[in-house]
């Protein structure tokens, strides 16, 4: 062991330079993607109803996702940075989008043109619709890491947080709407309370089908012929099952820590 953590042992030297390389990939990748978010916002940006501020809290928004990701590098375990967390790279640049226009412009809300609430929409449904390409794509290309699954999850949850401040702004619910995208923060920052909530959870399709039905819920509230009572209706549902799937996995921690401790 203390050989090979000397700094000129070979193994050591290969696996900087390895990660030097993979670093570089996902800069690279970072890069591009923030390119074509510039050309895209050039050339949608109006029909979005993005003014320059807008713009520029989406790509501060991105700059920061990715920075984040690329700290995090070290979990991801293989060499190349992989096709799966490049498509999540995409979604956190749509997510950037849709964070950029719900926290800062003036033109996003219940006065917002119908032409850019169906633009926005697709866009947000594209996104949704690649949140099961990148899954399947690592399990395809034998890339599937920590690092892919915890940044897929925090673009998701970033998404859900800004599509649930889409969906009180455009007046579809009432502000406890915003507790669907809060409700993975809060859990956060329960388990830095609660030692007992850290524990690992089995897989579970429950809590991946939910997630689905969030991000579906959210997305077809931002179209215009989605409106109250329906958007209502379907903002309570989704609240309703988010609340209990957190419910059966703070249950299932507390039992476990318990059964531990009473070994």
């Amino acid at each position: 062991m203390v050989e090979w953590m000397n700094a000129g042992h070979p193994d050591e030297m290969a696996a900087r330079r390895a990660f030097r390389s993979l670093l570089l990939n996902a800069s690279t990748v970072t890069v591009s993607v923030a390119v074509v978010f510039i050309v895209a916002m050039d050339r949608l940006g109006d029909r979005l109803g993005m003014d320059t501020v807008a713009i520029g809290t989406a790509f501060v928004i991105y700059a920061a996702i990715c920075t984040i990701a690329l700290g995090n590098l070290h979990a991801h375990g293989h060499s190349r940075f992989g096709a799966a967390n490049m498509v999540t790279t995409v979604r956190a640049a749509i997510t950037a989008t849709v964070g950029g226009l719900v926290l800062v412009s003036d033109q996003f809300g219940q006065a917002s043109r119908a032409e850019a609430l169906w633009l926005i929409g697709s866009i947000v449904a594209f996104a949704l619709a690649l949140d099961g390409v990148d899954g399947h794509l690592a399990r395809r290309t034998r890339t599937a890491s920590r690092f892919g699954a915890r940044f897929d999850m925090e673009v998701d949850a970033l998404l859900i947080l800004f599509l649930s401040i889409a969906a009180f702004l455009l007046g579809k619910a009432g502000v406890w709407v915003l507790l669907i995208g809060l409700m993975r923060y809060a859990y956060g920052a329960a388990q830095s309370v609660l030692p007992r909530l850290r524990g690992e959870l089995p897989p579970s399709m429950r809590r991946k089908l939910i997630c689905v039905v969030q991000g579906a819920a959210l997305c077809l509230m931002l179209f215009p012929f989605i409106v109250p009572p329906v958007s209502t209706m379907l903002a309570a549902w989704a609240l309703a099952a988010l609340a209990y799937s957190f419910a059966r996995d703070v249950i299932f921690l507390l039992r476990a820590s318990r059964d531990e401790h009473a070994s």
